[in-house]
């Protein structure tokens, strides 16, 4: 697997790592293609930590960088946005504001709270708490669907108390198989985000048995992301990858370029 699609440098506000380094990380590694995805998460809580990235500075320092490795590897210019239902229009207008090749949607918040907190799961069912994370997230798709793909669809089970001790997809099969259908009635694809390995879930996120039903209902897009906000996290897990992907039913995984999916065989 040479490609890796959800990366996080310091432009992002919980990144201290420059583009440069975790480029030279990626060549080192083996990679071919490397696409930045900064955080970009509007009206997101005051605790200090400012996720809207400069996207004009982001910009000019992709293409700076793009143009000096042009020889060695191949950069996309990408986004990760933070989903809530009233902030679909200023992503509609963001997203036309710059030429990105590539767009993750994620949920990163339930009732304005991240899970990385534990606020969250304070004084309440852990179960419930999955619950509320899967409709908050079939709500943002309904509200918006601008995205290429969606990301790490189950992230709030990396922070449970319990993590996924008590988690799989027959506990919110339900939930679950309305978003994937949303998704794919949408055309939007799934993120495979080997980042889950990296919190000791021993899955993806989402897990095996999601990706499968993904495939089951007729989703075909499937895009393949660390996650890494960091150079020693790049393509974590991605050893384990392709053939994962082959198991839960896939023949390709997919690379965007100027917003077109390009299909590459596993």
């Amino acid at each position: 697997m040479y490609s890796d699609y959800h990366l996080h440098t310091n432009f992002s506000g919980d990144s201290d790592a420059p583009m440069e380094n975790m480029i030279e990380k990626g060549i080192e590694m083996g990679l071919k293609i490397m696409c930045f995805t900064e955080h970009y998460d509007l009206d997101y809580p005051e605790i200090g930590i400012n996720f809207e990235v400069n996207t004009r500075e982001y910009l000019c320092k992709f293409l700076e960088l793009k143009e000096q490795y042009k020889e060695k590897i191949t950069l996309y210019f990408g986004i990760e946005l933070g989903l809530q239902p009233h902030l679909s229009e200023a992503y509609h207008n963001y997203l036309r504001e710059y030429p990105f090749d590539f767009v993750i949607g994620s949920t990163h918040l339930v009732n304005h709270m991240d899970p990385y907190f534990p606020d969250l799961f304070q004084n309440r069912d852990e179960k419930a708490a999955y619950y509320d994370y899967f409709q908050t997230s079939l709500d943002n798709i309904f509200a918006f669907s601008e995205m290429d793909t969606y990301g790490h669809l189950d992230y709030i089970v990396r922070y449970g108390p319990n993590k996924n001790r008590d988690y799989n997809y027959h506990m919110y099969r339900e939930i679950i198989d309305e978003l994937l259908k949303a998704l794919i009635e949408k055309g939007i694809g799934l993120e495979c985000n080997s980042a889950g390995f990296k919190y000791g879930l021993g899955h993806p996120h989402p897990t095996e048995e999601i990706l499968v039903r993904y495939r089951e209902l007729g989703g075909e897009i499937i895009t393949l992301g660390s996650d890494a906000h960091s150079p020693e996290h790049i393509a974590f897990a991605f050893d384990k990858a392709a053939e994962l992907l082959q198991n839960c039913g896939y023949h390709y995984y997919t690379i965007f370029e100027k917003r077109k999916p390009k299909f590459i065989k596993l």
